[in-house]
């Protein structure tokens, strides 16, 4: 039995591992169009497109499909606490689902 456990807990680790984690979220612009966003590792998949994680300031996380020198600069800016996702000039609320 004490060699069971310590097996059980190491199987149990290693499966975890190979999973991948992502978020799902539904955003809303303002004109009630729904889109879906997933975030998933260091990517954005949005409105048909990827985009590479270009780094965050502060609350704010941003995203672009090239990243350019100045972080803030990028097209995709999303403060996950609000759910307040700016995609070029377009505004939308996203809700995790």
């Amino acid at each position: 039995m004490n060699k069971i456990l310590p097996i059980l807990l190491l199987s149990l680790g290693l499966i975890a591992c190979g999973r991948e984690t992502y978020t799902t979220w539904t955003c809303i612009d303002n004109a009630r169009s729904k889109s879906t966003m997933i975030l998933k590792k260091a990517q954005m998949q949005f409105q048909d497109r990827q985009y590479d994680y270009c780094g965050s300031l502060g609350p704010q996380s941003y995203f672009d499909l090239k990243c350019p020198a100045q972080i803030q600069d990028s097209s995709n800016n999303f403060t996950p606490s609000s759910g307040k996702l700016i995609s070029d000039t377009n505004e939308f609320q996203c809700n995790a689902l």
